[in-house]
């Protein structure tokens, strides 16, 4: 019998459900299922992030070696954004294949699609070789990363919900939260390694190629350790029952009720959060190297030890909303971002230095312009370690309660899609755009006529974007999103 929500009783379910017996999973599966499911979530985020963190050395070789550096920058930031595009649509289209067939065989199947089109990245010839067709096929790769990870985090957060005990739902599922975090870090070590070991003109040549060629094999050993879950207890038992949804898109936004609360989640939560999270940890990185011209290893130092430092964060915060609640810390986080992100940024530009011209403009034998090499040759690194720290700690605050709040806002039998649409629209759409319309702006700004901003505003003058997202956000958020740390999952 094909299941439909019920408005009345699903608005009742939210503040008084009927229990159920994922209380009596034990301990060691449920740290199975986290270790397995994180494991091929970070390669995800790993494989996510490695264009992003190298965007500054493919853009020249997708668009050619002309000279004009923030050309290639921003195209290869708007191929970056292109994968999150089409996240949204990877949550619809593996959102009901995971509430319809199963959460375990949609995770297996979006870890190949990602792992492969990653790998692929590595092998793609110049611009120089095959002209357009270059950055036209890199296009292709990342539609198909993003619709990979438009299902992966929802299926995550999803199983390892509903193997968690309802009272420790905030603990056990903000060490899935870490995982995007761990992908940055994993994605900037492994680039950092690289260099040092072949040195930048080869690494610049060639070696860019090699943290893409290593997802091969790091999603091979995923997929095995994946291979051997099985199913979450609430959907086995949903499936058992005949009471999983026949049509997941429609029972997720035209029942009305289902429908009003992807539009909170989205509005009230996902939307801020995405915009904080990129501008704390992905921005902020890309901030360091295009404009206060940081020396790479300075700018990895800052994120993968700021990084590191809040990691433990997520989880505390995870834990806290056991206690306190979800609402209360995710929103916090929510007004922080929003006050403080532009003086935050200030001060890494205040900390950088002076940038200095270490290599004049020259043209090179074959009459191509080359353009200056400039640096900031004494950045003061832990001053800049503790204004990045601040960054993420905003980020732990909104990112380590959300799995929790987004899983229990949704019955079982629509969970995955209808928490998959509003995470990637508000991460993917909002959130993964913030490096390409930031740049954007302030080179807008650069351009403008001498006095229409100040000189230490201009660079920092795109962060209005997501700092305006976040600030709507948060009053939509405070307004009408309901907490949710007593409601127990529901197997109707």
């Amino acid at each position: 019998m094909e299941q439909s929500l019920n408005p009345a009783a699903y608005g009742a379910a939210l503040d008084a459900p009927a229990a159920h017996d994922n209380n009596q999973v034990d301990s060691k599966t449920i740290w199975q299922v986290i270790t397995a499911s994180s494991v091929g979530t970070v390669i995800e985020w790993y494989d996510f992030y490695i264009f992003g963190s190298l965007a500054a050395i493919i853009g020249p070789v997708l668009f050619g070696q002309s000279g004009d550096l923030t050309k290639s920058l921003l195209g290869a930031l708007a191929i970056f954004g292109a994968g999150f595009v089409v996240r949204p649509f990877g949550a619809v289209f593996f959102g009901r294949i995971g509430d319809m067939i199963g959460r375990k065989y949609t995770f297996l199947v979006t870890l190949l699609i990602m792992g492969g089109a990653t790998f692929v990245t590595g092998l793609i010839p110049s611009y120089d070789s095959i002209g357009i067709a270059a950055p036209l096929i890199v296009v292709v790769l990342r539609l198909l990363q993003g619709l990979a990870l438009g299902g992966e985090y929802g299926g995550a957060a999803t199983y390892v919900a509903e193997y968690a005990p309802d009272k420790q739902r905030g603990y056990y599922t903000s060490f899935i939260q870490i995982t995007a975090t761990g992908g940055l870090i994993l994605s900037i070590t492994v680039i950092l390694i690289t260099r040092k070991l072949m040195g930048e003109p080869a690494f610049k040549e060639w070696g860019w190629r090699i943290p893409f060629l290593l997802s091969g094999f790091l999603v091979i050993a995923s997929y095995f350790i994946r291979k051997r879950l099985h199913e979450s207890p609430l959907f086995a038992k949903a499936k058992a029952t005949g009471t999983t949804s026949k049509s997941p898109l429609r029972d997720s936004f035209v029942n009305p009720v289902n429908r009003r609360l992807v539009l909170i989640a989205l509005f009230g939560v996902t939307m801020g959060q995405g915009v904080i999270f990129y501008t704390s940890q992905f921005q902020a990185f890309t901030f360091m190297n295009a404009t206060l011209k940081l020396d790479t290893v300075h700018s990895s130092i800052i994120m993968v030890v700021s990084m590191l430092l809040a990691t433990p964060l997520f989880v505390y915060f995870g834990s806290l909303s056991d206690r306190i609640g979800r609402k209360r810390i995710i929103m916090t986080g929510m007004i922080c971002g929003a006050l403080f992100t532009m003086p935050l940024f200030h001060g890494l530009q205040a900390f950088a230095g002076p940038i200095t011209e270490v290599t004049p403009a020259t043209v090179d034998a074959a009459g191509k312009a080359v353009p200056a090499v400039m640096k900031a040759l004494n950045p003061n690194l832990p001053a800049m370690i503790a204004l990045t720290f601040c960054l993420v700690l905003f980020v732990t605050m909104v990112y380590g309660p959300i799995a929790a709040y987004l899983v229990e806002l949704f019955p079982t039998s629509v969970r995955y899609t209808s928490l998959s649409v509003p995470y990637h629209i508000g991460n993917g759409i909002f959130g993964g755009f913030v490096p390409l319309v930031a740049t954007s702006i302030g080179v807008w700004a650069a351009a403008q006529p001498a006095g229409t901003f100040a000189n230490e505003h201009k660079s920092i003058i795109g962060l209005i974007y997501p700092v305006v997202i976040a600030f709507i956000c948060f009053f939509v958020g405070m307004a009408l999103m309901k907490d949710t740390r007593d409601v127990k999952l529901m197997d109707s």
